[in-house]
């Protein structure tokens, strides 16, 4: 069975053939290639070599599975726009400003991800993000408590935050948009009252945490290494992956294959830490970011609750009757989503140095979910990828870095970011029917 609710395959249809033919005997999914494997999965052509996998990916950009080839495109356009407009928006000082400021959104849009793969939402990691950075301010500052004993604190409220959303999901039916929307406000009303009067407060300026957000990067050559061990870890894990499938008598892709992807890794990784470290080069910020991009990734791609998740999405009934217990995914996806956004909340305020009424507020909301969407999650559930909040949020955090070069207010990045949203969820929808159309959705 499938993970997003088609159990079928074309060798199974009545009247179709072992490579997909149709009942007139032509190859509907290959077409032009005319490969004898079913191009609907990328590993049964991977022995033609780099000819197969461009005709795979072809097939797939039919099909409407288009990925994440729509926000690379249109972050290689706002980015030529804004330099065009600008030569300093791609110079190294800007570019490091614009890592740390997609960090903390782009964490909180890691939460939301999970969410959207569902096929809910959640309206309140604004609200939680500003409460667990209040309650980080309150207890550091004013109780005096020990910074690790603060940052547990805010990122345990998020969680339980998270249980008690998923709580009321799975016991009594409510939805997740009145259950967040309520959340919204109330956890904001929380957030001032822990506030209190004075409604602001600063953090110290030599602590770990603000040092950490602000001060921390990595030094070239540290950099550098990690590209090396970045790129061996691939070129190990595909290559144990051909071993296991070869062992398994299934085909496999060849070693050129793994080589190609595996330069073109370090080339994507190389050229952005060489204009970084014009600057100040690659912020550990940043890099913790990554880290929990690719963490998630494979949670969901390799783990059996990962792979829940988006059977859940994909189809609930399918997944309750395949034996996946649906109440803990909701329950556990929930948890996360405000889990991530507490640590968001608390990235945020470590960066801006400050703790007041406003963290939290504002755009965030629109920020994260936005982030998430335009990176090409689905609004409709059970399609999406941990990489959709890292490209997402860049598109987004562009969009404002660019405008604010521009001298231009906030009324225009808000029309902007809308007409990015609109454009995204278009291409969404306009993608699911291609691929319903196709059998693939």
């Amino acid at each position: 069975m499938s993970l997003h609710g088609s159990g079928t395959r074309p060798q199974d249809t009545p009247g179709g053939t072992a490579n997909g033919a149709d009942a007139n005997g032509t190859n509907g999914v290959t077409e032009a290639a005319q490969l004898p494997a079913d191009l609907q999965d990328e590993r049964l052509i991977a022995g033609h070599g780099i000819s197969g996998a461009v005709a795979a990916f072809t097939a797939r950009l039919r099909s409407g599975d288009l990925g994440s080839v729509p926000v690379v495109i249109g972050l290689v356009i706002i980015w030529a726009v804004f330099q065009i407009a600008n030569g300093s928006f791609l110079s190294s000082r800007n570019l490091v400003n614009l890592t740390l400021q997609t960090t903390s959104v782009g964490v909180i849009a890691l939460g939301i991800v999970l969410v959207l793969l569902l096929g809910e939402i959640d309206l309140s990691v604004g609200s939680v993000s500003g409460l667990s950075a209040a309650v980080l301010g309150v207890t550091f500052v004013n109780k005096g408590w020990p910074l690790v004993l603060s940052i547990v604190a805010g990122i345990v409220l998020g969680l339980v935050i998270g249980l008690f959303y998923g709580a009321l999901y799975t016991r009594f039916g409510v939805p997740s948009f009145v259950i967040t929307l309520a959340g919204l406000l109330g956890f904001l009303g929380l957030q001032l009252l822990v506030l209190g009067k004075e409604g602001s407060l600063n953090l110290p300026y030599d602590s770990a945490l603000v040092g950490f957000a602000t001060r921390s990067f990595l030094s070239p050559v540290v950099a550098y290494a990690l590209i090396v061990v970045v790129a061996a870890a691939y070129v190990l894990t595909r290559l144990r992956t051909r071993s296991a499938r070869a062992a398994a008598g299934l085909s496999t892709a060849p070693t050129s294959m793994i080589a190609i992807k595996a330069a073109a890794l370090v080339l994507v990784l190389l050229i952005p830490v060489l204009i970084l470290n014009g600057d100040r080069g690659v912020s550990s910020m940043f890099l913790l970011f990554l880290a929990l991009v690719v963490a998630t990734d494979l949670v969901v791609r390799r783990t059996r609750w990962g792979r829940s998740v988006v059977a859940v999405g994909g189809n609930v009934e399918a997944a309750r009757r395949a034996g996946i217990n649906v109440r803990m995914i909701y329950l556990t996806v929930f948890a996360a989503c405000s889990t991530f956004a507490a640590a968001g909340g608390l990235l945020a305020a470590a960066r801006l140095v400050a703790v007041n009424q406003s963290s939290g507020g504002g755009d965030t909301n629109l920020n994260a979910i936005a982030a998430a969407v335009i990176g090409g999650t689905s609004l409709f559930g059970g399609r999406g990828s941990a990489y959709s909040a890292l490209l997402g949020a860049l598109v987004i955090m562009s969009i404002s870095n660019g405008l604010a070069l521009l001298s231009l207010d906030s009324s225009v990045r808000y029309m902007v970011t809308a007409g990015v949203l609109l454009i995204a969820v278009t291409i969404d929808s306009l993608s699911r029917r291609s691929r319903q159309a196709h059998g693939r959705a």
